[in-house]
């Protein structure tokens, strides 16, 4: 990649940058997330959408991939300077069930569970920084632009038991997808392995490999909508990125998912209201740590998904 004009721009001056052969194929919105590191997520998509980021002087989507000698304009994106501290901005998520051992959270999507790769902090550090004093541990994980149910521990002892408990692959975590195509059986068993690997360019991803970890996902078809599917998949193993891998190695990509998805699919959800992926952790089923009762909690699909199915129920996508 070479600079167009400026060897060293500032921080928050307007980047010319061109394309070479190594950058060619990336989606434009992973290209700015990698260059762009500690920039929120939301004010790269935000700059895309308001035509700050061009390519070869026009607008572009977040899912335009970019090709050897396009020239992009990256707008100033203010950053802190490495020695400035980050203070965490207290926050509350809706609380689906707390007692004295655990809290539940229904968490919204574009919110990462933890700070690092590029964030600052997330739903973990944001709970501590509102409830001093407390300590609160992340007990499993979701994907950033997942939503729904997730558990934090608020003892030791409960931390230790969830963490035995999942492996020992006791509890349910059912989740709802909407996918790109016709799914045709009510109910299926995807077990292909799962093998973590790394881009040319440092990222990470999961591929379905014979080398890798087994991995198995029960898939339910809730209900067809023409050229998308609303399916229900259940959680026997926890892998990376497993229900999105899963689906996608079936044909059937998940809405809206930006490493594994359908190139413009997001786009086109996006224009209808849908900027995420359309992944939930919409139900979840274990014993408590402490007292052995089973829990049953639920969040339903957050309003900009009840939308998007109401758009497909009405055949206007």
């Amino acid at each position: 990649m070479r600079k167009l004009e400026n060897d060293k721009p500032p921080p928050v001056a307007v980047r010319m940058l061109q394309i070479d052969t190594e950058q060619a194929g990336q989606r434009i919105d992973n290209f700015l997330l990698r260059l762009c590191k500690g920039v929120p997520k939301s004010h790269l998509y935000k700059a895309i959408r308001g035509g700050q980021v061009r390519v070869n002087k026009g607008r572009v989507s977040a899912d335009y991939r970019l090709q050897a000698g396009d020239a992009v304009r990256v707008p100033p994106l203010r950053l802190p300077r490495p020695d400035e501290p980050r203070p965490v901005p207290p926050a509350s998520f809706p609380v689906v069930y707390e007692d004295n051992s655990l809290l539940v959270v229904n968490k919204p999507a574009g919110v990462a569970v933890h700070g690092g790769s590029g964030v600052s902090f997330g739903v973990i550090e944001q709970l501590r920084a509102a409830r001093p004093g407390e300590a609160l541990e992340l007990a499993h994980r979701l994907d950033r632009e997942t939503s729904g149910l997730l558990i934090i521990a608020k003892k030791r002892s409960a931390l230790t038991a969830l963490h035995q408990m999942m492996r020992e692959g006791g509890g349910r975590k059912h989740y709802l997808a909407l996918v790109k195509g016709d799914w045709v059986n009510d109910r299926q068993h995807l077990r292909q392995p799962l093998l973590k690997w790394l881009t040319a360019s440092g990222e990470r991803r999961v591929k379905v490999d014979a080398q890798g970890k087994p991995a198995h996902t029960i898939v339910t078809l809730q209900k067809r909508y023409g050229d998308y599917s609303l399916l229900g998949a259940e959680l026997r193993t926890g892998r990376t990125h497993q229900i999105r891998v899963h689906l996608a190695a079936a044909g059937h990509p998940i809405v809206g998912d930006d490493k594994y998805g359908a190139d413009g699919v997001r786009g086109h959800f996006a224009r209808l209201g849908l900027d995420r992926m359309f992944l939930h952790a919409h139900r979840l089923a274990f014993p408590h740590p402490a007292s052995g009762e089973l829990l049953q909690l639920q969040a339903d699909l957050p309003e900009a998904c009840l939308r998007i199915l109401d758009i497909l129920e009405n055949k206007k996508a």
